[in-house]
């Protein structure tokens, strides 16, 4: 047994199956909420929310997976998620974990060409969605041809899909037995964000989603009972494995920039939010509104920003708006790999101070987060077959960002050049190729200059676009 199982064993979670974790703090933090939404606004226009507990998240989860098996979804099974952000998503996926089912979770809003094709790739045995789905699905036949079971969530009252969510939420006698699967078993299938072309498919483990438990909780010191906002809607999963409260705020996670931040801030303090995960897009409107307005978010306390750069300046905004203890993070990674390094926003400042405002020296992003190794290799786009110690490059040498550890993934679903491309054998580990350059300094600390793919090559010399 390893000291991670050990460690959890000792806490009676014992086991491999990621979903484990909802029973536990079902046990230990019963009346705890687990999630709250928003859910209208009574005739006096004050805010309505919905409540579950972690006891009553639990039972709703269990209900399910004992549906979801009564109608042949069970171990192994690749289910096409598409159901919306917040209490279905969260339960729903659970208790697919549950049944050691495979969620297939994808982004509506890449597209309708790029969609067929991730979709198609995948090759989903099921479909769990909301009307526009199984639309979706009558259309692009050609994609939803490996569907042979179709769940409706939603309206019984159009007919699409063989049966109702509703009707698979049954009255049960007994909590769902979690489905026994070791480590390495396939947990979930999560896409990139296709920045650089058609989205690609990442295979998650069971030990891999463990290992993002873990290091999250380490990095940020998220504690049990916290209200987490979770702008990034599958970062709701990791609150429960952490025992923090999921605050759904009222943010289209597809359109970030178009928040309303009054909207948003007067969540934040309802709820009285103590941490979060979302875009900088975001938080340029939420910052600008706050500091308009001389408005201070006393409670929070961290504010970690991801999937995009994020300027110097909204580290700076949020100085004036948070407590002095309080601090904003900018965790690296991508899909494939998180997370792999942290900066706070006070080192982000002080890393410039240090620099000065010398555009050439790349955006600094931290050094590497426990367990994982980060090395710089020389700009090729050309495959590597294996490792060699070699390939690292000397520090302040800008080169591509490759890095290895637990929370790193080993395949692409059915994209084999492209996972060739990306990842190099060591043995019984891999290395992931993140696709972005930067080199680290004497200090260890990562500085980012930009996307492989997007560097120009002239007579004098590369050019990056971090610099540029």
């Amino acid at each position: 047994m390893t000291a991670t199982e050990t460690t959890l064993a000792t806490a009676g979670i014992a086991g491999a199956n990621i979903a484990r974790y909802l029973p536990h703090m079902a046990r230990e933090r019963p009346d705890q909420t687990a999630v709250v939404t928003g859910a209208g606004h009574d005739r006096a226009g004050q805010p309505i929310y919905r409540r579950l507990s972690f006891a009553e998240l639990d039972r709703v989860s269990d209900r399910y997976a004992w549906g979801l098996r009564a109608v042949g979804i069970g171990p192994g099974t690749r289910v096409l998620s598409m159901v919306p952000a917040g209490i279905p998503l969260i339960s729903l996926t659970f208790a697919l974990m549950k049944v050691g089912a495979v969620p297939i979770l994808i982004d509506p809003a890449m597209g309708r060409r790029n969609l067929a094709q991730c979709i198609a790739e995948c090759a989903p045995e099921a479909l769990i969605g909301v009307p526009r789905a199984h639309l979706a699905g009558m259309v692009f036949r050609r994609a939803f041809r490996s569907v042979r079971r179709r769940v409706t969530v939603g309206s019984r009252f159009i007919p699409l899909g063989d049966v109702n969510l509703a009707d698979l939420s049954v009255p049960i006698a007994t909590p769902y037995p979690l489905e026994p699967v070791g480590p390495d078993a396939p947990a979930a299938i999560i896409f990139t964000t296709g920045s650089t072309g058609v989205p690609k498919g990442v295979l998650y483990s069971h030990a891999m989603f463990d290992a993002q438990v873990r290091l999250l909780r380490a990095l940020f010191g998220i504690e049990p009972g916290e209200v987490e906002m979770p702008a990034f809607p599958l970062f709701a999963l990791f609150n429960v494995a952490l025992g923090c409260t999921s605050a759904i705020p009222p943010i289209d996670p597809t359109r970030p920039a178009s928040c309303d931040p009054a909207a948003v801030v007067a969540f934040m303090q309802d709820q009285v939010v103590t941490s979060t995960f979302g875009s900088p897009a975001i938080w340029e409107r939420v910052s600008a509104f706050c500091l308009e307005r001389g408005i201070t978010l006393p409670h929070l306390r961290r504010v970690l920003m991801a999937g995009a750069p994020v300027p110097a300046g909204l580290h700076e905004r949020f100085r004036r708006i948070l407590a002095p203890q309080a601090d904003t993070h900018t965790p690296y990674g991508a899909t494939e790999a998180l997370p792999i390094a942290s900066i706070s926003g006070r080192e982000v400042l002080a890393a410039i101070a240090e620099r000065g405002a010398d555009p050439a020296a790349g955006t600094c992003v931290g050094r590497a987060v426990p367990e994982v190794r980060i090395r710089i290799i020389p700009i090729s786009d050309e495959p590597i077959a294996r490792w060699d110690a070699a390939l690292a490059l000397p520090p302040f040498q800008v080169g591509e960002i490759c890095v290895s550890g637990p929370a790193v993934t080993r395949t692409y679903i059915n994209r084999p050049a492209a996972t060739a491309r990306a990842k190099i054998s060591d043995g019984d580990g891999i290395w992931h190729r993140m696709g972005d350059l930067g080199y680290l300094d004497d200090l260890g600390r990562l500085w980012f200059y930009g996307r492989k793919s997007h560097r120009v090559e002239t007579a004098s010399g590369p050019r990056y676009t971090e610099p540029v």
